[in-house]
């Protein structure tokens, strides 16, 4: 008789597959998968797999081994002012109004521009490539400047429409910054890996009008809408002696409390206000570096997630944080939480990641892009190596992510399939051309803003 005639097994060709020695998806939950793949293909991710079953389904064009990393999904950092990376250390350990009235709001008044824009964010996508962030959500003047930046150092990136009431060096009034805003979104909303939101500075900078007129924008183009809200207590005493309600009130008046709006810090909430953002699924963007250094006080983010209030983590800008650190987000997001509201389980190790990633994502309406490693999301990645003494030993690596790594131990990232930093070196971007722009900077702002 014959011999039986074996059908042969027809592998999948990949663009590339990661190996590494865990890959933690973030959903559907907080697992570590031990000895895992990713495949890639076309910038996205086609399956996640035990590493021994690889040659068996793929034929990769490139095969990465990660033997002592955990590959996560890439950090999202859902609330910055990317480009006021060249204010870093100005007029530091003043309280918020001081900060921004006394040197800030000058300092901008006298040197923001669209290049100051464009270095600044640039210097920023650089600092936050380092240390894992894939997707950022900014909010600042010149947007389409930092369009730029972020297309050109490859990052993701959801560029606020500004709005505020004062004139500016970027426009005279607030039509006039949604007239520039929407006319940058016109013509970059088909760049890769850019999106547009609503960008209102803060209750107590922006009109009703201008909040109906957003309100009205962002459904007709759905967009989110992100600003600052309940940050200090001087900002709520204001808006009840002009308004005679509180900042958050007045927005659901107005319409805009639902599920587009991402509140800023969001400190100073009641149970009714925690339940009111709960039930209109809100997400809140928690920045707990910059809270401290400001004094702004402790966010209620026990309670918030109790709720089930869609909390992501944002750095701030560095002029008030003073790092784009996401890894220094976690874990300080985490300890706070504990110490707040006196439960060691009040914000655990895994849901400090989740925050950082999928809960970002999902704040920003791109969950169905990225913030998890998921079969059809794009490839936005980031491998941390577990190597070495203070590495070690690692028996959970979730935790381990929170509570041990640092930026320092983020080796690959990867956006949309693409690597932008590999064995720790920026593909895109040239260190010592960044460090020619911030000390151009530098120089140009001097000490004159400190006095």
């Amino acid at each position: 008789m014959p011999a039986h005639k074996r059908t042969p097994v027809t592998r999948q060709s990949v663009d590339s597959v990661i190996s590494a020695r865990w890959v933690i998806p973030v959903e559907p939950g907080a697992l570590a998968l031990s000895f895992h793949s990713v495949a890639i293909h076309a910038g996205r991710i086609v399956a996640v797999l035990p590493t021994k079953d690889v040659a068996t389904r793929f034929e990769a064009g490139e095969s990465i081994s990660l033997g002592d990393h955990a590959l996560i999904p890439g950090l999202v950092n859902l609330h910055t002012h990317a480009s006021m990376s060249l204010l870093r250390g100005l007029a530091d350990d003043l309280p918020l109004m001081r900060w921004l009235k006394g040197h800030i709001w000058p300092a901008e008044a006298r040197h923001v521009s669209d290049q100051f824009v464009y270095d600044g964010t640039l210097l920023a996508c650089a600092e936050m490539l380092r240390g894992g962030i894939t997707t950022f959500n900014d909010m600042y003047f010149f947007p389409g400047a930092a369009a730029r930046a972020a297309r050109d150092a490859g990052m993701r990136a959801s560029v606020g429409i500004i709005a505020i009431e004062f004139p500016t060096v970027y426009a005279s009034d607030p039509d006039d910054y949604l007239g520039k805003g929407l006319a940058v979104r016109d013509e970059m909303r088909n760049v890769p890996r850019l999106s547009f939101c609503m960008a209102p500075h803060a209750p107590y900078t922006v009109s009703d009008r201008t909040f109906e007129r957003i309100r009205v924008m962002a459904d007709e183009l759905d967009l989110q809408v992100h600003v600052h809200l309940h940050e200090t207590h001087e900002e709520i005493e204001k808006s009840l002696d002009q308004y005679k309600m509180r900042p958050l009130a007045r927005l659901n008046a107005l319409g805009l409390v639902g599920p587009r709006l991402i509140g800023v810090h969001s400190v100073h909430l009641t149970t009714g206000e925690i339940e009111l953002l709960a039930a209109s699924s809100t997400s809140v963007a928690h920045c707990p570096s910059s809270n401290l250094k400001l004094a702004s006080g402790f966010a209620p983010v026990a309670r918030m997630l109790d709720a089930g209030i869609n909390l992501g983590l944002g750095t701030d800008g560095a002029a008030s944080n003073n790092r784009l650190d996401m890894f220094q987000e976690m874990r300080t997001a985490a300890l706070l939480a504990k110490a707040h509201a006196g439960r060691a389980d009040a914000m655990p190790a895994a849901t400090a990641l989740r925050a950082a990633t999928l809960n970002g994502a999902r704040a920003l309406g791109l969950e169905r892009i990225t913030g998890s490693i998921l079969p059809g999301k794009a490839a936005d990645l980031c491998a941390v190596s577990m190597a070495g003494p203070e590495m070690s030993p690692c028996y959970d690596p979730v935790s381990h992510l929170v509570y041990v790594a640092g930026r320092e131990n983020v080796t690959h990232v990867w956006v949309a399939g693409t690597p932008v930093l590999q064995d720790r070196k920026l593909v895109n971007l040239d260190l010592s051309d960044l460090d020619n722009r911030a000390r151009m900077w530098q120089n140009k702002i001097g000490v004159e803003t400190l006095t």
